[in-house]
């Protein structure tokens, strides 16, 4: 059998040898930041200097800025941390491909450019819990999605605070789990997708020992003699919604509560004791029944190894739908001081068979084009998938850095000037393409299913001859940034 050729951040491997099988690096990032403005760079947050570099991003913020005013400034062109992390990753070929926020709760999801049409079927919901659920300021935001035909959803949570709601904070989960569903028919809740990643700060506190023997365990590093009175270890002895959750050990210092710009817990009249606040686990449903057709393209109507921290789920299923979990990090990062907690990471494998290897749809950019001519894209339906009036197809920049980043897009049907049983053409008009040119590239993104399902390759926008010779821009410059902004 012919191997596949894979990039550097696509691995084909298996671990029993199976080379239908792929392994995918998930990085993973929850932080409260406490209202503050993001730090200069997220480089170490992001691990950006590893060798390994990974197929998807999740970060999930807790206590993101949300006055009045600024909230509703956020929603219409992305908030300040949003933006860090895009132009963090764009130029390594990372697409912001969706988020969610609900006030001071955010969650973003990145992929690498070669798997976006392979995320399908995205959906996202939220939960309020505070003030009786009325106040968005605590609950959950989620996103559920195929991956390669697989069904992930993240859930990104701010629960309860103080020593004393520990029951509270386990109420509040079950309350968010079985209050967010989504328009499926094989996973209208999260606990019926393949994996669920539950991540955030869910404030869980260190109980019972006294300051001095919290912070004697910090200083000499035995964080073990802690883990006992962790809070969330206990409730899952008694708690049957935490019990599938697993999660890597606690080998790092607790997040919560420290001054800010030090590594010195709270020096403050309270004296807060550490805790380990911000978690990220994991829950692998073994009896999760695999992606139907009409769920893997979206067009429906309507145990785990502990000590190694992997999951599988294959049984009755049969090994062409199994999907194993395993965790390589999990820890703090000390270096960030802008809040009073720190921020946790966690990275994983997730090995598993792809459902599909083709794109729903394929396009691309029909002859030479510039401003100074009409231009035609053509595209061609591959697999079928429930299309829409309002499906478009975007121009954007080579490296854009997110779905909505685009230059300008035509609407599928609106704009169809030619159809035949294979290849159908759509126009774009002259005065839509950027005067300055430079390299694009198309997506067709489709409005039911939430996503990119088709990617050109790279093209070149010439410079329009007219407006040189018009003297409307200088001849030879290039570049979509200076078309955009002008």
């Amino acid at each position: 059998m012919e191997q596949e050729v894979l990039s550097d951040s696509l691995e084909a491997m298996s671990l029993d040898g199976r080379s239908d099988m792929h392994t995918f690096r998930l990085h993973m990032v929850t932080w409260n930041v406490a209202t503050a403005e993001p730090p200069d760079d997220v480089i170490s947050l992001l691990k950006l200097h590893s060798p390994k570099t990974p197929d998807l991003y999740v970060i999930g913020l807790q206590e993101v800025r949300a006055a009045p005013l600024k909230f509703v400034t956020d929603l219409a062109f992305d908030d300040s941390w949003s933006h860090l992390f895009m132009n963090t990753l764009a130029p390594l070929g990372y697409v912001k491909v969706s988020s969610i926020r609900m006030q001071g709760l955010l969650l973003l999801f990145f992929c690498r450019l070669e798997h976006v049409p392979f995320i399908r079927n995205i959906q996202v919901s939220y939960t309020r819990t505070g003030m009786f659920g009325y106040w968005g300021n605590k609950g959950g935001v989620s996103m559920r999605l195929s991956f390669y035909g697989h069904m992930l959803c993240f859930l990104n949570c701010h629960l309860a605070a103080h020593m004393n709601y520990a029951s509270q904070r386990v109420d509040e989960f079950e309350y968010i789990l079985d209050n967010q569903t989504f328009n499926s028919k094989d996973t209208p809740n999260i606990l019926d997708h393949k994996v669920v990643f539950w991540f955030g700060d869910l404030n869980f506190r260190i109980a019972d020992h006294g300051m001095h023997f919290l912070r004697t365990c910090i200083t000499s590093q035995r964080f073990n003699l802690l883990w006992s009175k962790d809070q969330l270890t206990m409730m899952k002895q008694q708690a049957a919604s935490l019990q599938e959750f697993e999660e890597g050990p606690l080998d790092f210092q607790p997040t919560y509560k420290f001054d800010l710009h030090s590594d010195n817990y709270d020096s403050s009249g309270k004296k807060r004791k550490p805790a380990w606040t911000d978690r990220i686990l994991w829950r692998v449903n073994a009896r999760a029944s695999p992606a139907t057709e009409d769920e893997r393209d979206g067009s429906e109507a309507g145990s785990s190894e502990k000590a190694q921290q992997q999951a599988s789920v294959a049984g009755e299923e049969g090994e062409e739908h199994s999907l194993k979990v395993k965790q390589d990090i999990y820890t703090s990062n000390m270096e960030y001081g802008v809040s009073d907690h720190k921020p946790v990471i966690g990275t994983f494998h997730l090995e598993l068979k792809k459902m599909y290897n083709t794109p729903l749809v394929q396009v691309s950019a029909e002859g030479d084009w510039s401003a100074d001519f009409d231009a035609m894209v053509t595209y061609t339906i591959l697999q079928p998938f429930p299309s829409s009036a309002w499906d478009w197809i975007g121009l954007y920049k080579v490296g854009f850095k997110s779905t909505m980043d685009y230059i300008t897009y035509t609407w599928v049907k609106d704009d169809q000037v030619s159809l035949n049983d294979e290849r159908v053409q759509v126009y774009v008009s002259k005065d839509e393409i950027p005067v300055l040119g430079g390299e694009c590239m198309l997506c067709y993104f489709s409005s039911n299913l939430q996503c990119i399902v088709g990617i050109s390759e790279p093209f070149k926008v010439h410079e329009s001859r007219v407006a040189i010779e018009e003297g409307l821009v200088p001849e030879n410059v290039n570049g979509l940034d200076q078309a955009v902004s002008s």
